[in-house]
């Protein structure tokens, strides 16, 4: 006998959405301790929702089924985060917008007549799952107090490549696109490593202009030129003894490249308008968007500055190929943005996780967590929707099916055996471990043969091949008899 675990009394509702409740069903759920809240139509279900802390709902799909009813419903299930059961009529899930509408909106369905018994160990189940899904935290990679939050490959990758480099004085370069996370990966290095207990300086070199540059970095002296009242330390100098963060390296100017250099090479620097050298011990992390291999070959970037501070190199993988951290960093954005908006948000609806999923992100981390920022000030309801978000939508992508991507396999490995070995269905068929006979009805089956002149006439190519092989096998016979 299945034992039913009921939930807490603040947790104990069920929205209820039917334009006619089974009053058995009502009271089997009572009985078991769900507090039952009845919405006759999507409508009306929408907004109790905002009111209720329901995380299970139970809908009862109409008869008919039509399509206007289900997109209706659809609607309704996409808005919040209630994990749906779905009750439908004997033979009813064997419509396909029916089981289309289950498969993609509910975690299960029961057929009527239902036990109820069954009923209330499904919403229970369904419960439970929900519960899961709110007690899931974003884990957050061992950075020190930076929050770089992601669990997918590269993320985990970078992480291993932090720790490495943090126990090394070498330049590091960080690549990556514009709002990946750059800086924060450049100040978990410094944290992690000997040098976490002295300065972190950063210095934009995009946000300077040419003249003042120079400057900045390496400070002057009073009266080096017009307008210097008195000596200023210099970003390097201030620097000495911890770790100097040189953002957007790409973007320095050529004059300042060489001076750089002397600094890197030599570990000194000189004041504008001093007299000599100044020792200093700075540990060099640079980063930048711009392809710096590209800017060397321009000659926009000097090869041998590139190479100093190329001695380490790490990437930060932009967050289109973050997969699943995408909702993590939404998460995350939402709990730190929360107070924000006027009302209080409990989550994203599915169609906001979808859209986002779907979005291409061009600029990156930095770029969502201003998106859910501005949904949550934006928001009309409990829970943040695609239309709050603002997303574009993104084109359309048909899936394709094992069968195609196994004839798109098939296909690729055929045409390129029979290039390496000019066309000749011997030699293909040989390296892929076939019979001539099979290779030549899989060219007819994947439709091959027919698409590229070239092999129009391979039966041809190789019954002449075996023709001029068994012409010279006599001749050879005849020689060795000779």
């Amino acid at each position: 006998m299945n034992t039913v675990t009921i939930p807490s009394s603040a947790e104990r509702t069920v929205l209820y959405v039917s334009p006619k409740p089974d009053a058995c069903s009502v009271d089997s759920l009572e009985a078991a301790g769900w507090h039952v809240a009845h919405a006759k139509t999507t409508q009306q279900a929408e907004r109790m929702l905002e009111r209720s802390a329901a995380t299970v709902g139970l809908i009862v799909l109409p008869p008919e089924g039509t399509q206007q009813q289900l997109s209706e419903l659809a609607a309704c299930a996409t808005r919040t985060d209630v994990t749906w059961v779905a009750q439908v009529q004997p033979g009813q899930a064997e419509s396909e917008p029916v089981r289309r509408f289950i498969l993609d909106y509910c975690f299960d369905f029961v057929t009527l007549p239902c036990l109820d018994e069954r009923l209330v160990f499904v919403l229970g189940h369904a419960h439970g799952l929900s519960r899961l899904r709110e007690s899931v935290v974003a884990p957050q990679l061992d950075l020190g107090s930076h929050q770089m939050i992601g669990q997918c490959d590269a993320m985990l990758h970078l992480c291993r490549g932090i720790d490495k480099c943090a126990h090394t004085g070498a330049p590091v370069f960080v690549a990556g696109e514009s709002g990946t996370g750059k800086e924060l990966t450049a100040r978990a290095i410094h944290d992690r490593s000997s040098r976490a207990g002295k300065a972190y300086v950063a210095i934009n070199c995009a946000a300077i202009p040419p003249t003042l540059l120079q400057s900045e970095l390496f400070g002057h002296e009073r009266g080096a030129f017009t307008g210097a009242l008195q000596r200023k330390i210099g970003r390097i100098e201030s620097a000495d003894g911890g770790t100097l963060f040189l953002d957007e390296i790409g973007d320095m100017p050529h004059e300042c490249q060489a001076v750089l250099l002397r600094f890197l090479q030599e570990g000194t620097i000189e004041r504008v308008g001093g007299s000599g050298p100044i020792q200093v011990n700075v540990r060099v992390i640079s980063a930048t968007h711009v392809n710096l291999e590209a800017a060397v070959a321009d000659g926009r970037f000097r090869a041998d500055l590139y190479h100093r501070l190329c001695v380490l190199r790490l990437a930060e993988p932009p967050l289109r190929e973050r997969g699943h951290d995408i909702k993590l960093l939404a998460l995350h954005a939402l709990a730190m943005h929360r107070k924000d908006g006027a009302r209080k948000i409990r989550g994203f609806s599915s169609d906001a996780i979808t859209a986002m999923f779907n979005y291409n992100w061009p600029g990156n981390v930095r770029e969502l967590i201003n998106c859910v920022r501005r949904a949550v000030v934006m928001a009309e309801g409990r829970f943040i929707t695609a239309a709050d978000l603002g997303l574009p939508d993104a084109p359309c992508q048909t899936g394709r099916t094992l069968a195609e991507i196994r004839n798109d396999a098939e296909r690729a490995a055929v045409q390129e055996a029979l290039t390496r070995h000019a066309y000749s269905l011997s030699g293909a068929a040989a390296e892929l471990g076939i019979s001539r006979a099979t290779l030549y009805r899989l060219l007819n089956s994947i439709g091959l043969r027919s698409e590229q002149p070239a092999m129009k006439d391979l039966r041809l190519l190789d019954a002449e091949a075996g023709q001029s092989a068994n012409a010279r096998a006599p001749r050879c016979a005849e020689h060795v008899s000779h």
